[in-house]
């Protein structure tokens, strides 16, 4: 190994080390890696102001601001307050639709915020009902992560994985591309956990509920979330909220028939809102979450260093001696099971980061199509069901909810394996070798 490869590997051992160890804010670990590579000489300045601009950063940032004036107008307290009337008439079937239509939201827009929205809904709903929250609080947050998979922006992961692809000279994918994967993925998901996840749950359903009392000053700086500090009530102003769907559908609109990418049609309308003032410019600098951008643009250059200096290179060519003789399925099997361990210990950005250029490099090995090795890495790589700590959404419920960690892992392992099951026989049937 050379002197870069070396300080590449400590660098990345170090991030991995901090991240698991969860006392530094992620994103200050992943600033102090790129800085690190930056002042060693790994990466070259020009490389790093690339990672801050990656149309990945740019394209969740102007989904970030057009979710915000989306917020703003008033329109998802209106909607939250329709669903509220509903699930009152239905009752306990009326809070599953209620995630179910959550579940849709999430499919286009970040899941922290709105968990961060919802969760008080449903813990109020429950509560109303005299339903046990526990029982819909888990599944809430579930849900949203399963739905995220559904399309290209649903989730950080999607669009990071896309744009190393990119960067690894693969063509990037369509925003309703890995659909017939992640709406599998996601009924399959979201009908184990209507059936079952109240079975496990057992005692975490009966027993009473212990509110865990979260550090204020973490949950500012966005390393968990308390619903409460987040959910304020605003009041719906029709014109803004006619806008700002208006855009955000145009923005979808535009990106799903190729017409530009969707960095460029997100960007266009987060700006396209702040010129109709649907969103002041201060407003749209607050809906930016500038934690969840630093976090995914430090893991780019890492994910730059391992390229540039050929620690990636190495790193494949011992996984792929490994598997030498496999069939391209086994090695989509054992990709996808590495992915799911490491999203279970480390960020998404992380695992997209470490895992992409690998499996780039083990289809070309393999001879056959980059295409299925990526998506499964995309949907492993959301697939944080059996820790409460592996998807920030599961924070939120976490703490709000009183869970153990068993309970995370008594309903979430085995949603983590019927996923896995699911995951790979749609790769195959939609994206072959």
């Amino acid at each position: 190994m050379n002197l870069a490869q070396i300080l590449t590997l400590l660098v990345l051992v170090a991030v991995v080390a901090a991240l698991i160890w969860d006392k530094v804010r992620s994103d200050v670990v992943a600033l102090t890696g790129a800085a690190v590579l930056l002042m060693t000489g790994v990466v070259r300045p020009v490389e790093v102001q690339g990672a801050f601009a990656s149309p990945a950063i740019i394209a969740l940032a102007s989904l970030f601001v057009i979710a915000y004036a989306l917020e703003l107008s008033g329109l998802l307290d209106l909607a939250i307050a329709g669903a509220v009337r509903m699930c009152r008439r239905l009752g306990a079937a009326g809070i599953w639709l209620l995630l179910a239509g959550i579940g849709c939201l999430s499919c286009f827009l970040n899941s922290t915020p709105i968990v961060v929205l919802g969760a008080p809904v449903v813990r109020d709903v429950a509560t109303t009902l005299k339903l046990p929250p526990r029982r819909y609080l888990m599944p809430l947050s579930y849900i949203t992560v399963l739905t995220g998979c559904c399309t290209l922006i649903g989730t950080s992961t999607n669009l990071l994985v896309d744009d190393m692809a990119r960067v690894a000279g693969q063509p990037r994918f369509g925003i309703f591309e890995i659909t017939p994967v992640g709406l599998p993925l996601a009924l399959a998901g979201g009908l184990y956990l209507f059936l079952f996840s109240g079975k496990l749950m057992g005692r975490a359903v009966d027993g009473p509920v212990v509110e865990r009392v979260e550090d204020t000053a973490q949950i500012v700086n966005g390393q968990v979330g308390d619903a409460r500090l987040f959910a304020e009530p605003r009041p719906f102003q029709p014109g803004k909220a006619a806008l700002a769907a208006a855009v955000f559908a145009g923005a979808i609109a535009l990106a799903a028939f190729n017409v530009v990418p969707i960095a460029a049609s997100a960007f266009a309308g987060a700006v396209l809102l702040i010129l109709l003032r649907v969103i002041t410019a201060d407003e749209a600098y607050g809906g930016l979450r500038p934690q969840i951008l630093i976090l995914i643009a430090g893991m780019v250059v890492i994910g730059i260093a391992m390229e540039e200096s050929g620690l990636a290179a190495a790193a494949t060519k011992a996984l792929v001696g490994s598997l030498y003789g496999f069939t391209p399925l086994v090695a989509l099997i054992i990709l996808y099971l590495l992915t799911m361990v490491l999203t279970e210990l480390l960020s998404n950005a992380t695992v997209a980061v470490l895992v992409t250029p690998v499996a780039v490099a083990l289809a070309e090995s393999l001879g056959v199509s980059a295409r299925p090795f990526l998506v499964a890495v995309m949907m492993a790589g959301s697939a944080a069901f059996a820790t409460p700590f592996g998807y920030q959404t599961n924070v939120i419920v976490y703490q709000m909810g009183g869970y153990r960690y068993m309970d995370f892992v008594r309903v979430g392992l085995p949603l983590n394996l019927l996923t896995f099951a699911v995951a790979i026989v749609a790769i195959r049937a939609f994206f072959p070798f």
